[in-house]
């Protein structure tokens, strides 16, 4: 994790499903993947950010985590819920 990363824990990520996993790796792993959008100090910075998100691009799923360690994997849909 590098020092920005430690400055910034709140991530604003983008949710991959299973058919964008098939279309950028050609096979299917079972893990849910993410991409980081953006990072935060602040969680009110990352609430207003996502609303903006949510706005503009209604057909994609994001999240908002603390991330502490960096985000690899992220568990499958039924465990976010």
């Amino acid at each position: 994790m590098t020092y920005f990363q430690q400055l910034h824990p709140w991530c604003i990520i983008r949710v991959l499903s299973n058919e964008q996993l098939l279309d950028n790796a050609g096979v299917n792993s079972g893990v849910q993947q993410s991409n980081v959008v953006a990072r935060f100090r602040r969680r009110n910075d990352a609430v207003a950010y996502l609303q903006v998100l949510q706005h503009s691009i209604k057909n994609i799923k994001f999240l908002i985590i603390f991330d502490v360690q960096g985000v690899q994997n992220l568990p499958d849909d039924e465990a976010l819920s």
